[in-house]
């Protein structure tokens, strides 16, 4: 199936959003991005925070005065949800939902809580995602080179009660557009296809497959009685710099960039790692994506206060791949401070 892309501020007007106000509900990586990029363009933009917490100074830092988010919500006609997913709905439902203006649009930057339920608003306002495909630092970096990232785009629900004024669509894409996306390119998918792909990219290679694989290589090495330190240099450090090559001209494009002996030698042990057994294993993450079963075990673990998360972060902090790490980037002073906010 073909998909369609938008491409040029032209064909996302940004005019729509001219005279209202949007709300950002968070100011972590993505809300900071998106508020700091809308107001650039020129659009009235507000902040809902808690003062009291990093993001809330941080936000203050940068001219925005925080506000309750019931007091923001009541003055926004756009809502940009950008607090975490497993956050979203609770909060949604004690102080978005009752507050929302007449004709309000709702955006999400992932499709996760309407997919599955977990939130379901009310039949007036009007839904839409606009979803960045990178991490907010990148989108606010490409925004001030006058760049911008692709992001995906749908609309769940547009009842556009007075005919007069904006669709939830055109909203969505001027939103898409303030934040530079028309700058590259605007790609229509539903929240069904943008959640349930990004998820399973996110656990199969991005995070979960790319992580597990990084530590496993470091651990054979080191079992074998090679330095920590250079099993890390080997497994972990040189992986940005094999990405980027992919980032800019594909998996052809990187092999045609390193040497003949990388490439031969990643023609043999692709197939050997990644065997039918590994394939199988990508389906079932795929089947729990789609069936629900993996948003059920987020929220009930984020319910029961996440004991499970908590415990796997705690874990990944101490594993010895860490302390090799930072004798390797302690090599490098201009990496420090390059973390992301939450």
């Amino acid at each position: 199936m073909a998909i369609q892309i938008i491409r040029g501020p032209d064909n996302a007007p940004i005019e729509p959003l001219h005279g209202l106000t949007t709300a950002v509900v968070g100011f972590g990586n993505q809300g900071a991005a998106h508020a700091l990029n809308m107001r650039d363009s020129g659009l009235d933009v507000i902040v809902a925070n808690r003062r009291d917490t990093p993001n809330g100074r941080r936000a203050a830092d940068h001219g925005f005065e925080p506000l309750q988010i019931a007091d923001a919500v009541g003055r926004a006609d756009l809502v940009v949800m950008a607090l975490p997913d497993e956050a979203q709905p609770e909060l949604y439902d004690r102080e978005v939902a009752p507050h929302l203006r007449e004709g309000a649009v709702v955006g999400f930057l992932h499709g996760f809580n309407i997919r599955y339920g977990f939130i379901t608003p009310s039949e007036h306002v009007g839904v839409v995602m606009v979803a960045p495909k990178g991490p907010g630092a990148t989108l606010r970096r490409l925004y001030e080179q006058g760049h911008g990232l692709p992001c995906l785009f749908a609309v769940h629900q547009d009842p556009r009660r007075n005919p007069d004024g904006p669709s939830a669509e055109s909203i969505g894409l001027a939103w898409a557009n303030a934040i530079g996306c028309t700058r590259a390119a605007i790609v229509r998918t539903s929240f069904a296809d943008e959640t349930e792909t990004d998820l399973f990219g996110e656990q199969a290679v991005l995070c979960g497959g790319l992580g597990a694989l990084i530590r496993a290589a470091f651990e054979t090495l080191c079992a074998a009685g090679y330095p920590p330190e250079l099993a890390y240099l080997e497994c972990c450090h040189e992986v940005s710099q094999v990405t980027d090559l992919v980032y800019k001209s594909g998996l052809a494009g990187m092999y045609e960039s390193i040497s003949n002996t990388a490439e031969f030698g990643a023609y043999r042990a692709g197939p050997v790692l990644i065997d039918e057994g590994v394939r199988q294993r990508m389906a079932d993450l795929l089947r729990e994506v789609r069936d629900g079963t993996f948003a059920k075990a987020l929220r009930t673990d984020h319910l029961e206060g996440g004991p499970w998360f908590e415990r796997q972060r705690a874990e990944a902090r101490t594993h010895p791949l860490e302390p090799a790490g930072e004798v390797v980037r302690s090599l490098m002073p201009w990496l420090a401070g390059k973390g992301a906010h939450r």
